[in-house]
């Protein structure tokens, strides 16, 4: 392209055009002092197409990004991966449909599932018990339940599966094994590439789902490529898909005053893929092998290795199972001390995300904190010599919810397999009848129906879903969560959860 969005809006900002128009600001500097870019933040006016309906250089923007991402159509998102995600899967199921989903997807996937009313089959990913984290997707689970689904009498088959690969800790399912095993039904994979989205652009990394089969693939691009936040990609590839279904969505649900400012974030993040990625990637790339090199000589902590074959190595996860600290522990260490933002902690490690705008500066102080920490943890001996575990259940967990103790531990992250009882919307409509639920505290939930969903976020991974039946295990990871000092989102009180009577 002979000149980019944020290329025109400098010269229209420049110029001596006068705008009777959106937005309040007029671009008056002076009204607001603060450094914000009001001089390039402007509305569909002549010149600057229209994203719900393209013709010009916004066209021919997003034209470019698919050919750099390697899919047949792609499509900007001001509104984040969410509005990706639900516009995929509303624009690939009817109302009342079934849609088989990877169990540790996003919550915006579960959103989706109760906008269209759906019911929902779930593939639960592996789980790893040695590093403590779900892992990959596995296709045979998949195979095994569309087959069921199809051999059996039930009316409602499988329309669309939903799955999440990359997962915020960097594991990778087999796309490529599962899209073709998909296929074979004449429905569409949908993937979650959120964190992803620099894929296919060095080969330290794996190749991004567009190129593995997979008919919709939703990108964050600002999650780990330099574009603004909310700034993210959908992709279509196939004749499976009903693209202009998705496309229905997007316009409803997308944002009919896209930010220009937005917009020009991601093209300048494509036109640096396009013109400057190699020098980029390969500088980045040699800085994070060599962390990641540094960092397995560690003591107690220990650099997880989130794939056997391939996997994100972007993603450096931190563990500290085998000391007497928890995720949440390290997590205010490296901020307080070392002022180091990580960008979650979870019960058993912490998650620092690296990409190509890091600096060597920046990687080599986290490298220099993590091996202080570990000596640390070496003088103190906070560590476990005999890996010993407390003991597991409820009864001694809740005795001490009300002055939950400093060190605790939980002893499993799996997701635990929940009953449906309810699909989501139905459970919710129930709700709405306040006759018909109780809030009750944590502990006393077990064998209730929830109305509510339970998380921490982030990564946004639903524990309890609306329409499921609370079971023993779940209530332990909520407590566990709740003493390690996380927040558990999605439920109205803390420390409760609306189930139905």
């Amino acid at each position: 392209m002979s000149e980019t969005l944020y290329k025109r809006l400098k010269k229209y900002s420049d110029s001596d055009y006068y705008g009777f128009h959106m937005p309040g600001h007029k671009r008056n500097k002076e009204l607001i002092k603060a450094d914000i870019p009001y001089a390039y933040d402007i509305t569909e006016i002549t010149g600057f197409d229209d994203l719900h309906h393209s013709k010009e250089i916004l066209k021919e923007e997003q034209e470019r990004a698919a050919k750099i991402f390697h899919a047949e159509e792609t499509a900007f998102l001001v509104n984040g991966s969410t509005v990706g995600i639900l516009s995929a899967i509303l624009g690939s199921t009817e109302k009342g449909d079934r849609i088989l989903v990877a169990r540790n997807c996003h919550k915006s996937v579960y959103h989706a599932i109760y906008m269209n009313e759906l019911h929902v089959d779930y593939i639960y990913p592996n789980y790893d018990p040695e590093v403590e984290l779900n892992g990959e997707i596995d296709p045979e689970k998949i195979r095994k339940k569309l087959e069921e689904n199809y051999k059996s009498d039930c009316e409602n088959k499988i329309k669309a599966v939903m799955i999440v690969s990359p997962t915020y800790d960097g594991v990778l399912s087999d796309i490529e094994t599962i899209a073709k095993i998909v296929h074979e039904y004449g429905i569409p994979l949908i993937v979650d590439e959120a964190h992803g989205a620099h894929f296919g652009f060095h080969p330290y990394f794996p190749r991004n789902a567009n190129e593995k089969g997979a008919d919709i693939v939703i990108q964050s691009i600002h999650k780990t490529l330099p574009s603004l936040t909310q700034t993210a990609l959908i992709h279509m590839n196939g004749q499976i898909v009903d693209r202009e279904s998705v496309r229905m969505y997007l316009h409803m649900l997308q944002s009919s005053s896209p930010s220009y400012i937005l917009m020009a974030s991601i093209d300048e993040c494509i036109d640096m893929l396009e013109n400057y990625r190699d020098a980029y990637f390969q500088s980045y790339v040699e800085n994070l092998d060599n962390v990641r090199k540094n960092l397995r000589h560690l003591k107690h902590l220990k650099l997880v290795e989130t794939g056997k074959v391939e996997y994100d190595k972007s993603k450096l996860v931190i563990s500290v199972k085998d000391t007497k600290m928890t995720g949440k522990e390290l997590h205010w260490i490296l901020l307080k001390k070392y002022h180091l933002e990580m960008e979650l902690s979870a019960g058993s490690y912490v998650l620092a995300m690296t990409s190509i705008g890091d600096k060597k500066d920046g990687m080599d102080r986290l490298v220099k904190a993590l091996y202080e920490i570990d000596e640390e943890l070496d003088k103190k001996e906070l560590f476990n010599k005999k890996g010993e575990k407390e003991p597991n259940n409820v009864d001694n967990i809740s005795k001490r919810t009300d002055s939950c103790e400093k060190n605790i531990k939980l002893h499993s992250y799996q997701l635990p397999e929940l009953e449906q009882v309810y699909p989501s919307a139905e459970a919710i409509k129930k709700a709405k009848n306040k006759e018909n639920v109780v809030s009750l505290e944590y502990k006393n939930c077990v064998g209730y129906i929830s109305t509510e969903y339970a998380y921490l976020y982030p990564p946004g991974i639903p524990i309890i879903v609306p329409g499921e039946q609370i079971s023993n295990e779940a209530i332990k990871i909520l407590i566990q969560y709740e003493c390690a000092g996380f927040d558990i989102e999605g439920a109205k009180e803390e420390g409760k959860l609306e189930v139905l009577k």
